[in-house]
């Protein structure tokens, strides 16, 4: 069920960004010949006063087809797209990306809702024997603003940035009594586990140079209990060699020993917090609900721009990227490890908001064949035609989107065999 829900999702996607073209070229006047929901052979089609209207028979994408779009005459029609003024062809190619971000929006807002609260960024309180308590160290009333560079904006910015900057110095501006301050945090350590039985070893290194430090071992019990729905769940107790109490937890830990349990590798990096800090709590009204959703929208942009610097960087291989198929089965895979049917779909739901926030985000960046590859273009052929006083033929631009399209096939036919192939190999181990 939820792979027939994430190829409706995906394609619904997609189907809203192209829909976000029509109505802006509608708007101006352009002629639509073809508006088509899918890709492929038609199923469906309704011919309209003069646009068809087609389903197609593959799911995944989607097009608006717009009189004279890459016409090369002299005399375009004028209604044709390129008969428009350039700041309606600009507003027609970015219209399909702000589709996608309002129903992102819509889709959060109606997610958050019905939150009661949202943890800030704003120390309340430490747990007892905090060991970096003080005026040279942390304090109640400190509010986190920046780690290493990124905008700190609610809690669990914290621990994500903290986790993408593992290995390394966490760098933090907090703001005490109105004044932004520079605090580094103390942790110059990596801990790897080990897990035998009922035992976790956590052995404890430096960055630098890998010596270890130090290791110690921690025990667990599962104690069996029960939620308000009567469904079993596990509560984990942790314990230091000396029995005492660690943390407990229903969830996170739980998908750790699983993870060690099922990992190839010897071992494997994460944090037990042994001393628990505490938030202060905004309570949720429509107004912090609609600057929340404005927070995760520009959370997931943020999000796309870490992903791209990494694949840049070489720290995420393109073998590690998920095309079409790829993008299923993550939806696929989050409504099964959702503990009820309601929240698989809940959870599904909230997966498609990011994607089409990155379905937007991707489509406007300056690469041809994408939107904003045309948006550039235009931009650059007035900048062009100021210069030299003479109109820019548009057989250039065509020439130039032919051939980044055929490299966009190329990749998505890779990503798809690579999709393919990881679903078959998990398929074949599991």
């Amino acid at each position: 069920m939820f792979i027939v829900l994430g190829i409706l999702a995906f394609g619904l996607i997609i189907a809203i960004h192209e829909f976000g073209h029509y109505i802006a070229a509608k708007l101006f006047n352009v002629k639509v010949n073809e508006f088509a929901i899918g890709m492929g052979p038609k199923l469906l089609k309704k011919q309209g006063k003069e646009t068809l209207y087609t389903l197609r028979a593959l799911p995944f994408g989607g097009f608006c087809s717009m009189e004279g779009e890459h016409q090369e005459g002299e005399e375009p029609d004028p209604r044709s797209f390129l008969s428009q003024k350039r700041w309606r062809r600009i507003v027609i190619l970015a219209a399909g990306s702000v589709a996608n971000f309002i129903a992102a929006f819509i889709i959060i807002f109606a997610l958050t809702a019905g939150m009661s609260e949202f943890s800030s960024t704003t120390l309340e309180r430490v747990h007892d024997n905090f060991p970096y308590e003080g005026p040279a160290e942390l304090m109640a009333g400190d509010r986190f603003v920046e780690l290493n560079g990124e905008r700190l904006i609610y809690n669990p910015d914290i621990a994500l940035f903290q986790n993408l900057h593992a290995g390394a110095p966490h760098i933090f501006i907090i703001e005490r009594d109105g004044e932004l301050i520079e605090y580094e945090s103390r942790i110059y350590r990596q801990h790897r586990y080990l897990l035998d039985g009922d035992v976790l070893y956590k052995y404890i290194y430096r960055y630098s140079d890998g010596e270890l430090l130090t290791y110690e071992r921690i025990s667990f019990e599962r104690h069996d209990e029960y939620n308000l729905d009567g469904e079993r769940q596990y509560r984990y107790v942790f314990r230091d060699d000396n029995g005492n109490l660690i943390t407990e937890d229903y969830e996170i830990y739980p998908r750790i020993i699983n993870m060690l349990n099922n990992s190839d590798e010897e071992s494997l990096s994460f944090n037990i917090r042994r001393y628990e800090t505490h938030f202060t709590v905004i309570e949720n009204n429509v107004l912090e609900t609609i600057r929340f959703s404005g927070y995760q929208m520009f959370n997931y942009v943020r999000m796309i721009r870490v992903g791209l610097a990494m694949m840049i960087s070489g720290a995420v291989g393109i073998n590690e990227t998920a095309g079409i198929v790829g993008i299923v089965d993550i939806m696929n895979t989050v409504g099964q490890q959702a503990p009820t049917t309601g929240a698989g779909i809940i959870a599904i739901v909230s997966l498609a908001a990011f994607i089409a926030v990155n379905v937007a985000t991707i489509n406007l960046l300056p690469i041809p064949a994408l939107d904003g590859g045309r948006i550039l273009f235009t931009v650059l052929s007035w900048a062009i035609e100021k210069i030299t006083r003479k109109p820019l033929n548009p057989k250039y631009e065509a020439y130039i989107n032919t051939g980044a399209f055929v490299l966009l096939i190329g990749l998505m036919i890779f990503l798809f065999y690579n999709d393919i192939m990881r679903i078959v190999t998990r398929l074949m181990v599991g």
